[in-house]
């Protein structure tokens, strides 16, 4: 499975998470999903235990700590859910030129400026968005959560996965390197290595899981041919703990990132390394472009 823009196709490098009057809840038209997705942004504060490398989201200028405003957060949902069912929201400059075959709501995803899961109210969000979904009768719409599996063990966020798995939902869980050392310096994070592994064991063998991994040139390097050997035998790990994993999403830099020494992979780079996954781990892997 693969998929690459071209000049025309900007609308996918750019995923604003600010709409119109909107606090928490924007749209996003993404490859990844296969359509349209509505972003639920939990994360305004900007709040992350990881400081990847390639993010985009700058946190640079301090940002005040508040709860979410649950109310507002099913109200701005359920006005989304309309403009898209509706198909009101193609009149909009921003996804006027959306192909015909992406015009679809594929989920609702809580991700956002941060970890999702690092919301003190997290499991009520999740209880929201599954109640959106419901009274619209959306019971074939996915909820989805984009995480760095950082927090998954914990109570409250546990609480917040069973709400997902009752209602259609799905994990994807990052995982960029396959040492500790490679971890620390993509993610450059103080959440231990092991904890990060444990996670996504435990969680895949509750459910299937989809693995995100942006693989990318560091000081014009492409990852070294022993990282993605550790890689994959991470994949492997999860699997012969019983883990399954549903698909595993290989993409590159589309954004400007957050260091000028990170760049893109070529689309030949990307496909190489899809390949050597998918025969390494017999998996199901899906190739993103960055370009």
């Amino acid at each position: 499975m693969h998929e690459s823009s071209t000049p025309k196709d900007n609308l996918f490098l750019s995923h604003p998470r600010r709409f119109e009057a909107n606090r928490y809840v924007y749209p996003v038209l993404s490859r990844r999903a296969g359509g349209m997705s509505i972003g639920v942004n939990l994360n305004l504060d900007k709040s992350c235990n990881f400081r990847c490398v390639y993010c985009q989201v700058d946190r640079a200028a301090p940002q005040r700590s508040e709860p979410i405003d649950l109310q507002r957060l099913a109200h701005e949902l359920d006005a989304m859910v309309g403009q898209l069912a509706s198909g009101r929201i193609f009149q909009h400059a921003q996804f006027r030129t959306s192909p015909e075959l992406l015009r679809r709501l594929n989920d609702i995803a809580l991700s956002g400026d941060g970890e999702p899961t690092a919301c003190a109210d997290f499991a009520e969000a999740v209880a929201v968005c599954a109640e959106v979904r419901r009274r619209h009768h959306l019971e074939d719409m996915k909820l989805v959560l984009i995480t760095n599996a950082s927090l998954l063990d914990q109570a409250r966020v546990v609480r917040g996965l069973e709400i997902l798995d009752a209602n259609n939902g799905e994990i994807w869980a990052k995982l960029d390197a396959g040492t500790e050392a490679y971890y620390r310096q993509v993610a450059r994070s103080a959440v231990p290595w092991p904890r990060i592994l444990d996670n996504l064991r435990q969680v895949a063998v509750v459910r299937p899981i989809v693995i995100q991994s942006l693989l990318m040139r560091t000081g014009g390097q492409a990852p070294p041919a022993d990282e993605i050997d550790a890689y994959c035998a991470r994949l492997g790990e999860i699997m012969a703990a019983g883990g399954r994993i549903k698909l595993v999403q290989i993409y590159t830099v589309a954004r400007r990132p957050a260091e000028d020494w990170v760049a893109p992979l070529s689309n030949v780079e990307v496909d190489a390394l899809a390949a050597l996954v998918r025969s390494r781990t017999g998996v199901l892997v899906a190739a993103f472009y960055g370009s």
